[in-house]
């Protein structure tokens, strides 16, 4: 057992069924936080927004953006919803890593979900799934299995590899962005409880590397929706 990774084995008797407790725990907490934020955001609509409705608005219209940027807003504004979800629960599960640290019994247990693999990977394969799923529905059967050997036949194995790449990279860039950033943050709060005055010394880089990681979560959470609203306007756009 990873001492950094508590994790259920041998769940109801299945020996490969594993479970990373903590990250199951924080993918929780953001989809809690992510519903509680939408939330107070519309429960009072009104027809001229102020506040954190204002606030909610300016993030449906930046989504809106993304969108109308990759394909059609007749096509694309289906997934406005898909892209907004996305937008924010990646980057709410990016900034619970920057708050602070849980660790208990040498476990730790609070950190940024999409600090796994297992779940940006899953993230990513789910939105593979739904390209392929929408450019069905889109496009019929017969029409989305021609676009794989456009413009000529022999690219459709190219376009078959194309599918695992876009998955990996989808997942692993996001991954690896947010585990090297909470890595280089632990260390800095290592070296903080070494002695005294370097305890005070730790102070400022920790809080440099906290405001570099506010932007790195915010900029992945970007990248993230934008390649999903690529991916989806290859499958779903005719002019692709």
């Amino acid at each position: 057992m990873d001492h950094k990774s508590p994790m259920l084995n041998d769940l109801f008797g299945i020996p490969w069924l594993d479970f990373n407790l903590s990250t199951s725990l924080m993918t929780i907490v953001s989809a809690v936080i992510v519903f509680f934020i939408c939330f107070f955001a519309t429960r009072n609509l009104q027809m001229k927004p102020k506040g954190f409705q204002n606030f909610m608005e300016w993030i449906v219209d930046f989504v809106r953006g993304i969108v109308s940027d990759t394909m059609d807003w007749k096509t694309g504004k289906v997934f406005l919803p898909l892209g907004l979800t996305l937008l924010v629960y990646i980057f709410i599960s990016n900034m619970l890593g920057i708050m602070t640290v849980v660790v208990v019994d040498d476990y730790l247990w609070w950190k940024s979900p999409t600090s796994d693999a297992v779940v940006t990977l899953t993230l990513s394969a789910t939105i593979v799934v739904l390209t392929h799923y929408y450019g069905v529905k889109v496009k019929g059967v017969k029409e989305y299995v021609k676009d794989y050997f456009r413009p000529v036949p022999f690219i459709f194995p190219f376009k078959i590899i194309e599918e695992f790449t876009n998955t990996m990279t989808l997942g692993l860039r996001l991954f690896g962005n947010i585990f090297a950033k909470e890595i280089l943050l632990s260390l800095i709060i290592k070296l903080a409880f070494v002695a005294t005055p370097v305890t005070f010394l730790a102070v400022i880089p920790m809080m440099a590397w906290q405001g570099f990681g506010l932007f790195i979560g915010a900029i992945q959470a970007f990248i993230f929706t934008m390649l999903t609203m690529v991916y989806m306007s290859h499958k779903v756009s005719s002019d692709h």
